[in-house]
């Protein structure tokens, strides 16, 4: 099967296999030299197979960031799993404790599952779900470290020690603290890394001070996409701690936010390599220095940075892909469903050509597709469904 087949047609969303199998490795090699644990989060890609492939690499477990992505993963035969968000719907607590008290009885259960609290309302939520559970010890606490301004989790180390207590003394097993990074760095300057060094070191500070509530090496969790130097170097410095790193986005990489970013390399490992393509055909060529393709907002993430036309290929009367050629040109806009294309090089282009084009922010490109490709070349080598 080919990308061109009849059947088939564009946009189309195609994952190179080279690439996304090397990230994985490579990333899972990095976080193991570092002396870490991998959590990786999968509502990057919401694909069965490919958290296949981060499992067998070794994954502790699979991150999600909703009740619903944690039911996903249950279909898909995780066993362990965090929520890296509170849990405060009483039904979803409710749902959480039998699908832990099913371990052993039912193939879709879950052995461990540990989960956000940042107020005292969901921990009180928690301790009544889980009241008289089979297994109690099976839910474990992290008691969340935000920051000022930014999202969930508490901005200072004395409420995260506070409700740390509150939880042990309600029943619940705290196994330590989390948070998330991004929102102390808008980029990787020298600051932006300096700040994220001065956040972690609040968090692992926090992590000692409630060692005494947790039975077991205190976690540390962190998300690590963009700077999972700075976390896993700043995080393993405590000794005895477990250090669990979330970075899910490397899986696929991209042409334009992770490339910039790119911890990876900075950790001495390998560089990562883009996996995502969107490929479109040129609808229209309207006017000189413009071309118009048949792809949007609804097809492509926008969030961060445009797409990057990578090259263009002629069709030929069935269709089928001919030669790749560069092209000089740029995306200047998009709507729903379509993507002005400026620059000399669309005067190279044609109605009826395909682009190429990488993307920035692999997270809310997915999200817009319910299958892809998975490719060597213009081979098919696997169709991918990505789960909601």
């Amino acid at each position: 099967m080919r990308i061109d087949d009849p059947g088939r047609s564009w946009p189309l969303l195609t994952v190179d296999r080279e690439a996304l199998e090397h990230n994985v490795a490579t990333v899972a090699a990095a976080v193991s030299a570092a002396g870490a644990e991998h959590a990786p989060h999968v509502k990057t890609h919401m694909s069965r197979s490919i958290w296949a492939r981060q499992s067998a690499a070794g994954a502790w477990g699979a991150t999600v960031a909703t009740p619903g992505q944690l039911r996903t993963v249950r279909s898909w035969g995780v066993r362990r799993a965090l929520l890296a968000n509170e849990l405060v719907d009483p039904r979803d607590v409710a749902w959480l404790r039998a699908a832990l008290d099913a371990e052993g009885l039912d193939a879709e259960g879950l052995d461990e599952a540990w989960v956000y609290v940042d107020s005292v309302r969901g921990v009180e939520t928690l301790a009544e779900g889980v009241r008289g559970a089979a297994r109690p010890d099976a839910l474990g606490v992290l008691v969340e470290l935000g920051v000022p301004g930014g999202r969930t989790g508490l901005r200072t180390r004395s409420e995260v020690v506070d409700l740390a207590a509150v939880a042990a003394r309600a029943g619940l097993r705290v196994v330590g603290v989390a948070g998330y990074e991004g929102p102390v760095a808008a980029g990787t300057s020298a600051e932006d890394l300096a700040a994220v060094r001065t956040w972690c070191g609040d968090l692992r500070a926090a992590g000692a001070q409630v060692a005494d509530l947790v039975d077991g090496p205190v976690v540390l969790s962190a998300g690590g996409s963009a700077c999972a130097d700075v976390v896993l170097g700043e995080l393993t410095r405590s000794d005895g701690a477990r250090v669990v790193l979330r970075s899910g986005a490397y899986v696929t990489h991209d042409h334009g936010h992770y490339r910039r970013a790119d911890p990876w390399t900075r950790l001495g490992t390998a560089a990562l390599r883009p996996a995502i393509t969107v490929w479109a055909s040129v609808l229209s060529v309207p006017e000189p220095g413009m071309a118009i393709c048949g792809m949007g907002r609804r097809d492509v993430s926008f969030d961060i940075d445009l797409p990057v036309p990578l090259r263009a290929r002629t069709t030929d009367r069935d269709g089928r892909l001919g030669a790749a050629r560069e092209v000089d040109a740029q995306v200047t806009a998009l709507n729903d469903q379509h993507a002005y294309l400026s620059g000399p090089g669309t005067r190279d282009l044609t109605v009826g050509d395909v682009v190429a084009f990488g993307i920035s922010h692999p997270c809310t490109t997915l999200d817009k597709h319910r299958t892809g490709l998975l490719t060597d070349g213009d081979d098919v080598v696997e169709e991918l469904s990505f789960d909601l």
